[in-house]
């Protein structure tokens, strides 16, 4: 094939000493006789514990003392059932409640992976030949749960990456859930989640107002579950739509964060058991602005809900559910939009790449292509993208994935005409990348993926998870990759 690809001896690890203060949660009888236990020790056994845990804490979170105080308060039915005014504890029997229920999480601790890279919107106190970057990574913790991480950087002319200081002190957002629903959108998706009664159905249309937010949503479904005798499905449809509203939310960061100290940590119901593979690009609009998207796929337990994040200024986030046929695992949103109308790359089947269009970044119910099927044996199990595509002066640079034999992902890549993305120009008829044998160990055996790059200085930067377990990256001339692409096609 004659495409050079150079491994940089450069490893993004985790770090276990990152972790976030949760809540730990137990039953109410076993609360109650925790908080008995607590308020059963002397003043000074009470005094001696908290300045203990003081000592070994503070220093590992922004805030500990307002971790401990806002657990105490979820113990206050709890407190009221034990007949306990809250008022007449002190401050330190408070904290100490709240640390009975609180444990650390290492996000970091099980996996590490699936890189994304796009250039920072902050540039300042760069050299010539040099970029900001921020790479985006799949964190893994206790019970699989993933969250999205980030790292800052630069990497110089020599394409080499060298990360700024990683903070410790995360920070979990502010959590808004001011979202503002328009009932004709809502609907729609709700339908299609779902085949409801035609009942339940015209008492929510003509319940809902047009628009509304979150909490008006709870006080409509509150007043459906009182004025009408509900069927057993029509009830599980109420918590549905709930389910449904808490995945329209905004976050927000104190600026006084590193961007390595935010975590997007699973918030709503829909992502509770993740937030997995997000896909960043740098998407530019008509007028030159840059916005960063970040496709994901949120997961329950049970289902998956595709969703888009974006932000400006990676402080402030905005998360959305995306509706229609691209509804699955794998979508990679353009840089720009393409003949007037958004695109996307997606999997609607699970096996083979499709680029859909549409009119809005979140309702995607138009036009749908297939763009590649497995056609090699490192691909018949099925194919996908590794993240947005990639513009040149020769067409859309799509690196993609392949699964093969024995379960190996390998990395690809597949060239589409610029003017009209449905066509392929050139596709490797190689892998470009694969476990070599100090990659194929780890969480999940001979796995190489990626989930977004850039060009920097005419070199392809494709940062990589190998194994599921850490990632790295490789450098290849766009050049000499493009012209393999161009030439494969002639043959």
């Amino acid at each position: 094939m004659g495409i050079t690809v150079n491994r940089k001896n450069i490893y993004f690890k985790p770090k276990l000493d990152r972790v976030l203060a949760r809540r730990f949660n137990l039953s109410s009888d076993r609360s109650k006789r925790i908080i008995q236990r607590v308020l059963g020790l002397s003043e000074e056994q009470k005094y001696s514990l908290i300045t203990q845990i003081l000592r070994n804490y503070a220093r590992r979170h922004r805030s500990v003392l307002n971790v401990l105080e806002r657990n105490f308060k979820f113990k206050e039915q709890e407190l009221k059932e034990l007949k306990i005014d809250k008022q007449k504890l002190s401050d330190v029997e408070k904290l100490l409640i709240g640390s009975y229920f609180t444990m650390e999480y290492s996000i970091e601790a099980a996996a590490y992976f699936n890189p994304s890279i796009v250039i920072s919107p902050d540039q300042s106190q760069t050299h010539e030949g040099e970029k900001r970057v921020v790479l985006s990574f799949r964190a893994v913790g206790e019970g699989h749960l993933s969250s999205i991480v980030f790292r800052s950087g630069i990497i110089d002319k020599n394409l080499n990456i060298t990360l700024d200081e990683v903070g410790i002190l995360l920070d979990k957002p502010k959590h808004v859930k001011n979202y503002r629903y328009k009932k004709e959108e809502f609907l729609e998706k709700l339908l299609q989640m779902h085949n409801p009664e035609k009942d339940i159905i015209k008492i929510i249309d003509e319940k809902f107002a047009d628009t509304f937010i979150y909490d008006e949503l709870v006080r409509f479904v509150n007043e459906i579950e009182e004025e009408n005798e509900l069927s057993h499905d029509s009830q599980i449809l109420m918590q549905q739509i709930l389910w449904l509203a808490s995945s329209h939310y905004e976050i927000a960061y104190s600026l006084d964060t590193s961007i390595s100290e935010r975590v997007i940590f699973p918030i709503s119901d829909t992502e509770k058991n993740g937030i997995e593979d997000a896909r960043f690009v740098g998407f530019k609009n008509e007028k030159g602005k840059i916005t960063y998207y970040a496709t994901y796929t949120a997961y329950d337990g049970h289902s998956i809900l595709p969703k888009l994040l974006s932000t400006k200024d990676f402080i402030n986030f905005k998360i959305q559910p995306i509706n229609g046929k691209i509804a699955n695992k794998g979508a990679a949103l353009f840089p720009r939009k393409v003949n007037g109308k958004y695109a996307m790359l997606c999997r609607v089947d699970g096996e083979n790449s499709y680029v859909s269009f549409s009119d809005s970044l979140t309702n995607w119910h138009g036009e749908i292509h297939v763009v590649s099927e497995p056609e090699f044996p490192w691909e018949f199990i099925q194919v996908g993208n590794c993240g947005s595509p990639l513009e040149t002066e020769k067409g859309w640079l799509v690196i993609t994935h392949s699964v093969g034999p024995m379960r190996e992902y390998v990395i690809g890549a597949m060239l589409l005409d610029l003017k009209d993305p449905t066509k392929v120009i050139g596709k490797l008829k190689e892998p470009l990348l694969f476990a070599n044998e100090e990659e194929r160990n780890g969480y999940v055996p001979n796995v190489l993926y990626s989930c977004g790059q850039i060009i920097h200085n005419n070199q392809l930067i494709l940062p990589y998870a190998y194994s599921d377990h850490e990632s790295t990256y490789a450098t290849i001339c766009v050049e000499e990759l493009l012209s393999t692409l161009m030439g494969e096609s002639e043959q």
